[in-house]
């Protein structure tokens, strides 16, 4: 697969222009003033230098999509007054800073901030105050499919918050008709996180993330990557790599809702051509994945080469490793923490003769091919998921020794 084509904002300097950011609004994006091009070599350079120590016998280029309208997920806090409200973020002193013309949303997030603002105001609900300890409204998250469809998801402190939004959600419906999920969080603690555990629908279940070869379904709750374009280009480097191996049985660990698992399994039930397990901790992610692989044809009634289990992916490995169970190839995709000894220790001493690792922190899977001397990189990929930032994924493939 080639890498995906550098499509900067000004073909002469390959930045981004934000008054945001000139006028000193939003610090948010610290690369900005760095030429995408040098962002994306920046990160190159210092990827191979944190595995220096793992270096893969070839380094495929960084796939790379646009520096503007990327990021399919907006995570707007709202500041301001009760029929004047902000949504962006909060600055030091808690003051709303209005960021709805943000340039690296995806257009259909930026139509219809000021759209859900109106909506805000004419509820008459007021900004969660985080000094004072008051008030309801707290964020608003916006997620947007290929297709153009949203999942919109408001974050209150109480029931009050939740009754007038409810109240109100046919009016929102008519505003937005392209929202095909619609979704109220209850976060009454005073506390630095972006949404609570109890979550009531007003409106479907699921968007449909309409990819190349998959439908994923995300829940209000799910994980997905913010840079569709780019993840798209992550799961087929994936894909390709297992077809590489062609593994008769693979485990997509930490799989979330399921994409890897999906995309390694073939498009349909009759190109299917090995046996996939995907182990999740959150059960609605595997709900979400069961849907797309019955859509795939891969159901109970068909002969299924795919299963979706929900579990810890650690203690599934260790369970199945030690009865004798072991596939010929393993995916993990952990949170930024990394696989961790326990799950390492598993897979060193596993026998299994492959390891693809996606990770967005190259640092803890440095720690974690520590951890698995057995294993040599043979190739790996920077995706730049992330551009204006210092973030990134790095994708490995690993053969034992």
């Amino acid at each position: 697969m080639t890498s995906l084509p550098l499509t900067p904002t000004s073909a002469e300097s390959g930045q981004l222009e934000c008054h945001y950011f000139n006028d000193g609004l939003c610090r948010s994006c610290t690369f900005i003033e760095t030429p995408h091009r040098d962002q994306v070599a920046d990160k190159e350079a210092w990827c191979r230098q944190v595995l220096a120590d793992h270096s893969p016998e070839v380094w495929l280029p960084a796939a790379v999509g646009g520096d503007h309208d990327f990021r399919n997920r907006a995570k707007l806090a709202v500041g301001g007054s009760a029929g004047a409200v902000t949504l962006g973020i909060l600055d030091q002193d808690f003051h709303g800073v209005d960021l709805r013309e943000c340039g690296i949303q995806a257009p259909q997030i930026r139509a219809i901030i000021p759209i859900i603002g109106q909506f805000l105001n004419d509820s008459s609900l007021a900004p969660y105050d985080v000094q004072a300890s008051r008030g309801e409204l707290k964020f608003v998250h916006i997620t947007a499919a290929p297709s153009g469809d949203l999942m919109i998801r408001f974050v209150v402190r109480s029931r009050h918050g939740l009754d007038v939004l409810r109240s109100r959600h046919d009016r929102l419906i008519a505003l937005i008709p392209t929202a095909t999920v619609i979704s109220v969080n209850l976060l009454p603690e005073h506390k630095a996180v972006l949404e609570g555990s109890q979550e009531e629908m007003l409106l479907g279940s699921s968007l449909r993330m309409n990819l190349d070869r998959v439908d994923l379904h995300l829940r209000p709750q799910s994980f997905f990557q913010t840079n569709t374009d780019v993840a798209i280009g992550l799961y087929n480097q994936v894909a390709d790599w297992v077809e590489e191996i062609a593994p008769a049985s693979l485990w997509d660990l930490y799989c979330g809702v399921g994409g890897f698992a999906l995309y390694c399994a073939g498009a349909s039930v009759e190109q299917a051509s090995r046996t996939v397990t995907g182990v999740e901790l959150s059960e609605q992610a595997i709900e979400s994945a069961k849907i797309s692989a019955a859509e795939l044809g891969f159901g109970s009634q068909s002969g299924a080469t795919v299963e979706f289990i929900a579990g810890d992916a650690t203690e599934f490995a260790e369970e199945n490793l030690a009865t004798g169970e072991r596939p010929d190839c393993v995916i993990v995709n952990p949170p930024r923490r990394g696989i961790g000894a326990r799950l390492s220790a598993a897979l060193e001493t596993s026998g299994v003769e492959h390891i693809v690792y996606s990770s967005c922190n190259p640092l803890t899977l440095a720690k974690d091919l520590d951890r698995m001397p057995s294993y040599a990189v043979a190739q790996a990929r920077v995706f730049d998921m992330f551009p204006q930032t210092k973030h990134l994924e790095v994708a490995v493939v690993l053969e034992r020794q």
